[in-house]
C-alpha cells in the first residue's frame, strides 16, 4: 500500500504539471515539487521507523530519488536553492520570496495530506501512526547538527557541479547514489535532510517545540551550504 500512495502521488503530481504555462507555471512547479517530495519523503520516515530495516529503506530512498530527478526536471522544491538563485541574480526577490511561500506551504499541505492518509490505516504502518509531537530527529548536539547539515549540503552543491558533463540517464543515478549515502552517513544524527521546506514537513511539531534551534540547524545551515557552491565559482 505505501508504495502504491507513493506511485500515485508521483503520477497525479506529474499529470498537474501538464499544464501550466511558462511564466505561471514556475510557481506550480515548484508547489508540485515540494509536495511531491515531502509526501513521499514522509511516507518513507514512517515506514522506516514503523518497519522498515536499513537494508530495505536505502535502496527505496535511493528508488525515490532516481524517481524525482526523472519526474521533476526543472524545479528544486528547496527554498536554500532559491535564495542562492536570488543571490546570484538568476531570480528576482519577489519571484523568489513568492517561489519559497510555495515551496512552504507545499510542504505543509503535504504533511496534512499524509497525515489525513495515515488516519485511514490503509496499511500497517499507517495503524496507530503518532504525528502530533515532536519526534526529535536531531540525536547529537545542535553545534554538530548544525556542521553536519551544512557540510552535507556543501558536497551536495559542489558534486553538482561536477555533473554537467555526465549523460542525463547515469546523472540520475550519481544523484541518487551520493543522497543515499549521505542519508547512510547522518541519517541516524540529523536525518541528512539538507533542505528547510523537507525540514518543516518531516518536522512541524519540532519546530513549535524548539524553534531557534531547529531553524539553525535544518534552515541556516544548509543555506550556508548552498551558498558555498557560489563562493566556489568566484
Amino acid at each position: 500500500p505505501s508504495l502504491l500512495l507513493m506511485a500515485a502521488v508521483v503520477a497525479a503530481v506529474a499529470l498537474c504539471r501538464l499544464g501550466p504555462g511558462r511564466r505561471r507555471g514556475a510557481l506550480l512547479r515548484e508547489f508540485l515539487t515540494t509536495f511531491q517530495i515531502c509526501a513521499c519523503t514522509n511516507e518513507v520516515c514512517l515506514l522506516a521507523a514503523a518497519e522498515l530495516p536499513p537494508s530495505a529503506a536505502l535502496p527505496l530512498t535511493y528508488g525515490l530519488t532516481v524517481v524525482h530527478s526523472m519526474t521533476l526536471a526543472g524545479s528544486t522544491g528547496n527554498p536554500s536553492v532559491t535564495l542562492q538563485q536570488a543571490w546570484v541574480g538568476a531570480l528576482r526577490p519577489r519571484a523568489a520570496a513568492l517561489l519559497i511561500g510555495a515551496q512552504f506551504a507545499a510542504a505543509g499541505l503535504a504533511r496534512g495530506f499524509m497525515q489525513l492518509v495515515w488516519s485511514l490505516g490503509a496499511a500497517e504502518a499507517h495503524v496507530g501512526a503518532r504525528w502530533e509531537r515532536c519526534s526529535h530527529p536531531l540525536q547529537t548536539t545542535e553545534a554538530q547538527a548544525f556542521f553536519i547539515e551544512l557540510l552535507f549540503s556543501a558536497v551536495f552543491q559542489l558534486a553538482m557541479l561536477q555533473v554537467d558533463s555526465i549523460h542525463p540517464n547515469l546523472r540520475v543515478h550519481f544523484i541518487a547514489l551520493l543522497i543515499t549515502m549521505l542519508v547512510y552517513s547522518g541519517g541516524n544524527l540529523t536525518g541528512a535532510i539538507f533542505n528547510p521546506a523537507l525540514a518543516f514537513s518531516l518536522h512541524p511539531y519540532c519546530f513549535y517545540d524548539n524553534f531557534w534551534s531547529y531553524l539553525l540547524v535544518y534552515w541556516l545551515a544548509p543555506t550556508l551550504g548552498k551558498f558555498l557552491k557560489v563562493l566556489s565559482t568566484l
